[in-house]
């Protein structure tokens, strides 16, 4: 059964026109709850800001006054701020496609009920992750306005930045989403996913620090993960120096991770609403 072709309703809504209802859903859903979310998606990055790039980045500027060579001559609260970007589109990507996704599906049963109207699993399926990815882009341009007046970094690459960790937020999403569709019960799964997935990666994938001071054994884990590709975007769009064909690699495999990530989520709720 193609994914596009309903079970149990007759006339369904045309593409993204479905996408934009179901996306007014959460944003009216969102509207009365948003407070519970901004100490985790805005102010949680700005203190990371505060605590590693004003508090530990002292250290730092005072060893190699004007910038270290590690984090290209740049004072290091200047280097953490796009990477933080990054991190936050990631982060607010895991919470947002982990429990939320499985509340749809188990608890809540909100996506049984999308079908039921003129909608299609492969459209649920988007819509979830296009809220997703508007969560991400307006929890960063809060980010964003709140490190320019604590002195991070401004000008017009940092709007590059928002968009680059974006695209990686999405596609970290899209896979995750397909990974929750595939739950039946939360269990020790998302605690596992958390702590061996999503931790060593912020940790480990370039936004404290440069790949390059691990040890090579494990510079290729963090080579794979989309933060890291998402984190030398932003970072190379915010300081300069982006060079043509790197950033074409990056691109090429975010996109490449967002377009298995589509057709793994279209798969999984086709297969989870239709069984």
């Amino acid at each position: 059964m193609s994914v596009d072709t309903p079970r149990s309703i007759g006339r369904v809504l045309p593409g993204w026109r479905a996408v934009l209802v179901i996306l007014e859903h959460f944003v009216i859903w969102y509207r009365k709850g948003w407070r519970a979310t901004v100490v985790s998606s805005v102010f949680q990055p700005v203190l990371f800001l505060l605590a590693f790039g004003v508090g530990f980045g002292t250290l730092v500027d005072r060893a190699a006054p004007g910038g270290s060579a590690a984090v290209g001559g740049v004072p290091y609260l200047v280097y953490l701020a796009p990477g933080l970007l990054a991190m936050s589109a990631v982060q607010t990507a895991a919470f947002e496609s982990t429990y939320p996704v499985l509340s749809g599906f188990k608890w809540q049963q909100l996506y049984w009920g999308m079908v039921a109207a003129p909608f299609t699993p492969a459209q649920v399926a988007i819509g979830q992750l296009t809220w997703v990815s508007l969560r991400m882009i307006t929890s960063g341009a809060a980010y964003l306005l709140l490190i320019a007046a604590v002195g991070g970094v401004t000008g017009f690459g940092i709007l590059l930045s928002l968009l680059a960790a974006t695209l990686c937020g999405t596609a970290f999403s899209a896979l995750t989403i397909a990974f929750s569709a595939s739950m039946k019960d939360e269990g020790a799964a998302f605690a596992s996913y958390f702590r061996f997935v999503l931790i060593p990666m912020t940790l480990f994938a370039g936004t404290f620090f440069p790949v390059a001071q691990l040890p090579a054994w494990l510079r290729p884990v963090a080579w794979v993960t989309p933060l890291w590709h998402g984190t030398e975007l932003a970072r190379g769009f915010a300081l300069g120096g982006l060079r043509l064909w790197p950033m074409l690699g990056h691109l090429g495999y975010l996109l490449a991770l967002l377009a298995l990530g589509v057709w793994l989520i279209r798969w999984r709720f086709t297969v989870r609403l239709y069984r």
